[in-house]
């Protein structure tokens, strides 16, 4: 499914961000020591695979497997217990 989506990848220290020309459709925060500080995936683009491609570019920028923290919402719970 990712594969059909159009996206930019930005790259700064600690975050990642997937965008196109109109909108972001997900980023996360997180720390050299793996820990997934927040992730979102906008609404209209959930389901395609963007979240596991965020947490995937954690575990290769940092070499460890990211560590979520205690996730506020019940997707973020779902998303982690996946890993």
């Amino acid at each position: 499914m990712i594969n059909q989506l159009q996206f930019e990848c930005i790259e700064t220290e600690g975050i990642i961000t997937f965008k196109n020309s109109n909108t972001t459709l997900g980023f996360t925060r997180f720390n050299d020591k793996g820990e997934v500080e927040y992730i979102f995936v906008n609404p209209m683009f959930r389901r395609k695979g963007l979240a596991k491609k965020l947490l995937k570019m954690v575990k290769d920028k940092t070499g460890k497997k990211p560590i979520p923290q205690k996730p506020i919402s019940p997707l973020g719970k779902k998303l982690f217990q996946l890993q």
